[in-house]
């Protein structure tokens, strides 16, 4: 199985806090986020590679030793994710994640997500629906009816949380598909914009896995990257406490 990462953004909503550091590479229990996301992903087996673009030498510094094949989108300045995608698509041809870079997430959201037998599952959190900054509404059977950043709150089922799985059987149709949006200069949209356009057509279900209860937070603010760095405090004090007791009982 591989595992793309989209990491070529400049991620313009939080740069003014970080300056010209790429938020991707930002300090994660003690390592960039990124490398976090790679090795979390090796550790299951699954084949990384990364699209790159803003501040690239900085990515691919975070990445060292660890074999990660990368591609550039050279245009990310005026492109989204789905060019980004486009230059990687030569690597379309086996079971595969799709993951958004500035994502940070519990192991056992993934361990989730590969359970999964579906062919095509996108993660969502149905307790986020209030706050967040993209929302779903689904149909009975847990399949998209509609998508956006300004779906009317009574409208919201969940908030999506930036990785999909797409099987190596619907990965011929996907591409095509990519390919298609791409030729008609849609490079404005975001790579699940081609998953979105099956639904749009009544095509077929794109269906979602609900990971809610489990912590996930994706950085498109300062105030969500203090989220995670908080949570990873709580998590470290939690193991050592537990450490204290089993030790305390010997």
């Amino acid at each position: 199985m591989k595992a793309i990462i989209l990491a070529a953004g400049r991620g313009t909503r939080i740069s003014r806090m970080i300056r010209q550091v790429p938020k991707c590479t930002l300090p994660v229990g003690g390592k960039p986020l990124i490398r976090h996301t790679v090795e979390l992903l090796i550790s299951r087996g699954i084949k990384p590679i990364v699209c790159v673009g803003y501040k690239r030498a900085l990515v691919e510094e975070a990445l060292v030793g660890l074999g990660v094949k990368t591609y550039c989108n050279p245009f990310f300045d005026i492109t989204n994710s789905i060019a980004s995608l486009w230059f990687a698509r030569e690597e379309l041809d086996d079971d595969l994640l799709i993951m958004n870079g500035d994502v940070f997430f519990s192991p056992h959201i993934l361990d989730l997500i590969l359970a999964d037998p579906r062919d095509v599952v996108m993660a969502i959190d149905k307790s986020r629906t209030i706050t967040g900054d993209f929302f779903f509404t689904l149909t009975g059977n847990g399949s998209i009816r509609k998508y956006g950043t300004d779906l009317p709150l009574q409208e919201r089922n969940c908030e999506y949380v930036g990785i999909a799985k797409i099987s190596r059987t619907f990965l011929p149709r996907f591409r095509t598909r990519l390919d298609e949006l791409v030729m008609k200069q849609k490079h404005e949209l975001w790579w699940e914009n081609v998953l979105y356009s099956f639904a749009d057509n009544n095509e077929r279900d794109i269906l979602t896995k609900d990971v809610g209860g489990l912590f996930w937070s994706e950085i498109d603010y300062f105030d969500d990257y203090e989220r995670i760095l908080t949570y990873l405090e709580r998590e470290s004090a939690a193991t050592r406490d537990t450490i204290t007791r089993f030790d305390g009982d010997f």
